[in-house]
Order: C-alpha cells, then sequence, then structure tokens
C-alpha cells in the first residue's frame, strides 16, 4: 500500500467516524424530543381525563337539580301599578 493509498484511506475513515457521530448527536436529539413531546402528551391526557370526569359530574349535578318553582323574568306578569 502506497502512502497516498494509506493517506486517502485514512481520510475516508475520518469522514465516515465524523459522519458516524454526527448521526449519534442527532439520534440523542431525537430520543430527548421524543421522550419530551411523550411527557407532553402524557401530561395533556390526564388533563383532559380529569376535565372528561369534571363534565360528566356537572352534567350529572345538572340533570339532578329540580326546576325552580320561580318564574323566568319574561314569564312574570307586570306589578299592578305599570
Amino acid at each position: 500500500m502506497t502512502e497516498q493509498s494509506a493517506e486517502q484511506l485514512q481520510q475516508q475513515i475520518d469522514s465516515a467516524n465524523s459522519y458516524i457521530e454526527e448521526l449519534q448527536m442527532k439520534v440523542a436529539f431525537q430520543e430527548h424530543t421524543i421522550e419530551a413531546l411523550n411527557d407532553a402528551l402524557s401530561s395533556q391526557q390526564q388533563q383532559l381525563d380529569d376535565l372528561a370526569y369534571k363534565v360528566r359530574h356537572v352534567i350529572d349535578r345538572v340533570k339532578s337539580i329540580e326546576p325552580s318553582n320561580i318564574a323566568k323574568q319574561s314569564e312574570e306578569t307586570p306589578p299592578p301599578h305599570y
């Protein structure tokens, strides 16, 4: 093997190592991003579940309320002095 071909081979190895390191950094960043997105999604799902429970609770309470005996403003007859 000549010195020139050995030098070219070393350059190719260095270039491949640099590319591998770049890919490893990208993968590490993507793993971090995926973990952060997963945490955010889990938190939002918990909030959604909590809100759905509260809405069901409010609906049940509204359904259980008996109608009021007080007439609405539009249904009231005006007082006699009008």
